[in-house]
């Protein structure tokens, strides 16, 4: 090509006009998502340090913090004064709280108060805060030693947060049952709640429910006669927004102020889970009415004490939980701005999960990229003793504390990693913290948890290749029947409709999410009015006819009675030798069950699991809690040629919600 005078002018002409396309689209992109995290052309961050608080602010938000207690004040966003609730006590719009007793006192509540304030870092593109406290031996408080640290980067539409948890060896006893970052944002604008692609709704309000009804606990109530007419006999219960930690990433509200040209979100993003407690599937809160937007960074429910962090007399401990990024972002009002909003925020998700672990905290407590490890590996499934190996498809595999097989699920002190295997069973575990490990698997489908045998150490920049892993689930001998999906779940069996006056609509016509409506367990004494539930293998289906919880029957008076389920199943023979049943549950709650074989009163039963459990997750609106499986040998002398009955009877009955949820259950008989 030759290049004239005319030719220079014309490409000329082109750069400068793709470059105003370039400005013109950047431009709109910032105004249409004030959230967007670039530091490009942004002003820079400032403090402003006076006796009683602290403000930190970067052209796009304001937040400030009290002086020296750390708890946060308001956020200034995009022409709001305040997203925080202003006419809360100080203490009470944005802040850390752990719920904590000494061993054998009862628990309480506390806000974590700082005592001391620093600057950690401060210059044009980032600054970095600590409130801390130094236990003194105070009896109202718990004896650890804890700085919350806040991070406003330039450029950035939100607040990175993370705590450093410390409990030193000459410090006493502590049980730790809760550890929560809350944000309780302006009542009167934000009325929108998203927390999944199909769990979004408008939401009544904490007044809504104190003028509501009531029902079986507190966290349960009926609206009655709501500011919002259409949400008039709805049910509003915390619980009903409860996620697992492997998506319990991204949620929060939407204010939808139709006085305003804009709507804004707030969200909580959590780029990783590593530093929560008990695995992928473990549930925890997420927003719910208030406005309120939680962190559960640790927590007991839907597992009861047994995941209560016990720190023992000198035990040394310490945890950075964290950090998570408090995002905000806005949108000019258009019709269904909230998708737009929540699209963006997941967005900024993936944004934050690829930045992961950040390199700009600067506590060493907190390992950077370059100071963690990898594992790599492939798992193979070997169920049947000499059969073929099938790959690991799907595989949840993971890094704990050293334990017994499945203790991950209990673990609330160290830290996790897990990952899913992809269809040949292949898997990478990825930015792990020094340390010693085990490493644990489950695969949906498979009965049983698996262990690595030996244990992993974990050194800064470390790649360790397991190469091939080989699972023998447990088995004895061939299966001749089975009941439900080994998936550490319940929902695949018979989930009932709730009862049309006790409905949350966002879950109408949701398969996977009926679970979740209020007041299930007591379609049970409807089904079954007169006698207990009856399986027949064979003949029966486990997705219709066997009840998603054994719980007790209600017998009136606020009175309630054990149940015993019975399978019936034939055997053209018996074999001499040891059957055995697999039996493992999803759930248990203060529960005892006890399983007979063809005598419904043999003393003493053929099995009993003791009492156990704590979950509380039939109240709690969860399909799942703490996993327990069962492996019951059965003498071949307790078995008849023809027909057979197994009693599965649960001995407690004082509460309505003391009951269990089966995962599955299976019969093998002796090898030939």
């Amino acid at each position: 090509m030759v290049f004239t005078k005319k030719t220079g002018f014309l490409l000329l002409g082109g750069i400068i006009h793709f470059c105003f396309l370039l400005i013109r689209c950047a431009s709109r992109s910032l105004s249409e998502f004030k959230g967007s995290d670039v530091a490009f052309n942004n002003p820079e961050v400032k403090l402003h340090i006076e006796k009683k608080q602290i403000t930190v602010q970067n052209g796009i938000i304001r937040a400030t913090f009290s002086n020296p207690e750390g708890t946060i004040l308001g956020i200034s966003y995009n022409g709001i004064n305040n997203v925080l609730e202003g006419r809360n006590n100080f203490k009470n719009r944005g802040y850390f709280d752990i719920v904590w007793n000494s061993p054998g006192a009862p628990s309480k509540l506390w806000g974590i108060e700082g005592s001391r304030f620093s600057v950690i870092e401060a210059n044009k593109n980032e600054v970095e805060l600590s409130f801390s406290r130094t236990w003194n031996k105070d009896n109202s408080s718990p004896p650890l030693n804890i700085d919350k640290r806040y991070i406003l980067r330039r450029g950035s539409s939100g607040l990175y947060i993370y705590g450093i948890f410390e409990h030193p060896e000459d410090f006493p006893a502590t049980e730790i049952d809760h550890i929560r970052i809350v944000f309780k944002l302006q009542k009167e604008r934000f009325q929108y709640m998203a927390i999944a692609d199909d769990r979004q709704r408008l939401m009544p309000t904490a007044e809504d429910r104190s003028t509501g009804q009531r029902l079986d606990y507190d966290e349960a109530a009926l609206i009655t006669n709501p500011s919002n007419p259409q949400l008039r006999g709805e049910v509003d219960d915390k619980y009903q927004y409860s996620c697992e930690n492997k998506d319990n990433k991204v949620h929060g509200w939407i204010n939808l102020d139709s006085k305003t040209n804009k709507s804004v979100g707030f969200w909580m993003i959590t780029p990783s889970n590593e530093f929560r407690s008990g695995g992928p599937i473990r549930q925890g809160l997420t927003s719910h009415v208030g406005p309120v937007t939680l962190n559960i960074l640790h927590t007991t429910h839907y597992s009861g004490k047994e995941v209560t962090m016990t720190l023992h007399e000198g035990e040394p401990f310490k945890k950075v939980y964290g950090p998570v990024f408090a995002y905000l972002n806005s949108v000019s009002r258009v019709h269904h701005s909230e998708q737009v909003l929540w699209s963006d925020a997941v967005q900024h998700l993936s944004e934050e999960i690829n930045r992961w672990p950040y390199d700009f905290p600067k506590s060493e407590d907190f390992v950077p990229t370059n100071k963690r490890g990898r594992v790599e590996g492939q798992l193979f499934v070997q169920d049947i003793k000499g059969g073929n190996f099938l790959c690991g498809e799907n595989a949840h595999i993971g890094l704990a504390l050293p334990g017994d097989v499945g203790s991950w699920q209990r673990q609330s002190k160290g830290y996790q990693f897990w990952t899913q295997a992809d269809k040949l069973g292949h898997f990478t575990i990825a930015n792990i913290v020094p340390g010693d490990y085990n490493l644990y698997a489950w695969i949906p489908g498979i009965f049983g948890d698996y262990k690595y045998n030996a244990t992993i150490t974990i050194t800064p920049g470390c790649i360790v290749q397991l190469g091939s892993l080989i699972y023998n689930p447990p088995r004895n001998g061939p299966t001749l029947w089975e009941i439900g999906i080994p998936d550490r779940s319940a929902a695949e069996f018979h989930v009932p409709n709730p009862y049309p006056n006790l409905i949350n609509r966002l879950y109408i016509a949701k398969p996977l999410h009926k679970f979740r409506q209020y007041g299930l367990w007591k379609r049970y004494n409807e089904l079954y009015p007169n006698e207990d539930l009856t399986y027949t293998v064979g003949v029966s289906d486990y997705s219709k006819d066997w009840f998603y919880a054994q719980v007790p029957r209600n017998i009136g008076n606020n009175s309630f009675h054990p149940t015993v389920w019975e399978i019936k199943f034939d055997l053209p023979f018996v074999m001499r030798g040891i059957y055995t049943l697999r039996l493992a549950l999803a759930s248990a709650t203060r529960s005892n069950l006890m399983v007979r074989f063809n005598n419904p009163v043999a003393r003493p039963p053929h099995f009993s699991t003791g009492l156990i459990g704590q979950d509380n997750a039939i109240a709690r609106h969860g399909i799942h809690g703490l996993y327990w499986p069962y492996s019951i040998e059965v003498g071949s002398n307790v078995l008849v040629e023809g027909s057979n009955t197994i009693y599965l009877r649960q001995t407690k009955g004082t509460s309505p919600f003391q009951g269990i949820m089966y995962d599955y259950i299976r019969l093998e008989r002796p090898e030939a």
